[in-house]
């Protein structure tokens, strides 16, 4: 079987990790994970139940991977993009206007 190179990367508010790793043909984006040892570094991470993608396109954790990609862990959001959004433009429209002169 022929051996794959990729990089599995997590970041934090901190910092960003790129772990490389080398991988047999077959393998998946949540074996590319276990083998990089990122969850035993983060305890914050549950291998079981994270969000992955290739290259910024989120996959399942049974995707397989191809020589070169680049698998990524994603963190949840502590705030969902759309309700802030909304919280914001609530906060504009209810400031009180002073008319110019």
């Amino acid at each position: 079987m022929a051996r794959l190179s990729i990089e599995v990367v997590y970041a934090t508010r901190e910092r960003q990790e790129i772990v490389p790793v080398v991988v047999e043909e077959g393998a998946t984006a949540s074996d590319a994970v276990r083998v990089s040892g990122l969850c035993e570094r983060h305890p914050g991470l549950d291998a079981g139940a994270l969000r992955v993608g290739i290259f910024g396109s989120e996959v399942s954790g049974g995707t397989l991977v191809a020589h070169g990609d680049r698998v990524e862990i994603y963190r949840p959001l502590k705030v969902d993009p759309k309700a802030a959004r909304r919280a914001k433009a609530r906060a504009r429209s209810s400031q009180v206007r002073r008319p110019r002169v």
